[in-house]
């Protein structure tokens, strides 16, 4: 079956395979995240350039304008074709920040990339506000995405923009929605911007492709396009090129279905592993890696582009295990898990137990760590490794 975008002629420049029980939630969570990544493709261009609009928060990360005018972005359209007063949105941004006296700039920036965002809607199969949206309505859709999930009824699931620093210094991050059904992940949408669709462009010169790509027009499937991988439970995983600024080709038949790595030998293996050490055990990873006999140099990427990969076949094995005191929180892993899931992969906890994201807006009772192979064989001597080595690590 394939989405025509409906009664919008513009909305068949990105069709949404799907046959399922979520057709119709899927097909605006894939648009959506198109609409989305365009966003955020033109913010991280700025922001790279312009570091006064990275704000720190408290907690020492980093976010940027296109966290909160993704999420307000994403609110509005979610409430707009499933109802603003029924709708339940699970996400990390609030609207303390905005709201602040010396926030007036930065507030302002929001509205004016969301209204700029949302004028192009119809140009992804969308309906978009009559009008533009003011500050108030700006903050209100931000602030719905309240939620803390939970066990019983529908919540959708977002990170804005996961991988921050990444986006940040214009590499690897991604966009990253999800949607809940009595405590299970049912469908998610992963929008890639700077992950391209052929393995070939992904490598540690990709700035000397980006360089080169501004000196000559796009051509079809340029590698800075990036790509959108999504599935629903029971169905198959996904993959889309971005609609990019160009609109001259047709997306028609450009969706292919991704399945993960047939590699079982280790030593043939490529694991990822987050880029940052603050939350995550990169000298345990390194253990398991040498006691498996993982011998090629592990894949560093930010965010759930590490789930990306997975699920397309670029790696096969991705861990982390994070330092005391952090709670790993849902939608950093929903949608991920999810498509690899449906692509063939396993993902578990590191006792071998699905993940449970009915709990709230962690994964409460995850036993150390979290395991996404392609495969069960790699899988079993990855959960058999971290039994035989968890006794003599410091976590």
């Amino acid at each position: 079956m394939e989405d025509n975008g409906n009664d919008d002629p513009l909305g068949s420049n990105i069709p949404v395979k799907v046959c399922g029980k979520y057709d119709h939630e899927l097909d605006v969570a894939v648009k959506v995240v198109q609409l989305a990544c365009s966003l955020c493709q033109k913010v991280q261009e700025n922001l790279v350039q312009n570091q006064d609009k990275v704000k720190a928060k408290e907690d020492s990360s980093l976010v940027t304008v296109a966290d909160w005018s993704v999420q307000a972005t994403v609110s509005w359209v979610l409430s707009e074709y499933f109802g603003s007063e029924s709708i339940s949105i699970v996400a990390e941004e609030d609207v303390q920040a905005l709201t602040r006296v010396d926030s007036t700039a930065l507030l302002d920036t929001v509205v004016s990339t969301v209204n700029e965002c949302l004028s192009e809607a119809n140009g992804f199969g969308l309906k978009g506000p009559k009008k533009s949206l003011g500050s108030s309505e700006v903050l209100e859709a931000i602030g719905r995405c309240n939620s803390n999930g939970g066990p019983k009824g529908r919540h959708w699931v977002l990170d804005p923009v996961d991988g921050t620093l990444g986006f940040v210094r214009g590499d690897q991050y991604a966009v990253a929605l999800a949607m809940l059904e009595e405590g299970e992940v049912v469908l998610g949408v992963l929008g890639c911007p700077n992950y391209p669709m052929k393995k070939e462009w992904l490598n540690y010169h990709h700035s000397y492709y980006r360089i080169m790509s501004k000196l000559s027009s796009p051509t079809f499937e340029s590698w800075h396009k990036g790509c959108v991988m999504y599935a629903q439970r029971g169905s198959e995983a996904w993959m889309q090129p971005l609609l990019c600024d160009n609109k001259q080709f047709s997306f028609q038949s450009l969706a292919r279905s991704i399945r993960v790595s047939s590699i079982d030998d280790p030593a043939l293996a490529t694991f990822c592993e987050p880029v940052e050490k603050a939350n995550s055990s990169h000298s345990f990873t390194a253990g398991l890696a040498h006691s498996m006999g993982l011998r090629k140099r592990p894949l560093r990427v930010y965010s759930m582009v590490k789930y990306a990969a997975i699920a397309r076949g670029d790696a096969e094995i991705f861990m982390k295990f994070a330092k005391a005191g952090y709670k790993e929180k849902i939608w950093d892993h929903a949608a991920g898990a999810l498509i690899i899931q449906e692509a063939g992969g396993v993902v578990t906890d590191a006792g071998g137990r699905p993940l449970d994201f009915s709990k709230g807006i962690y994964l409460e009772g995850l036993d150390r760590g979290i395991i996404a192979c392609s495969g069960a064989v790699l899988h079993k001597k990855l959960i058999k490794a971290v039994y035989d080595s968890w006794d003599s690590s410091n976590l």
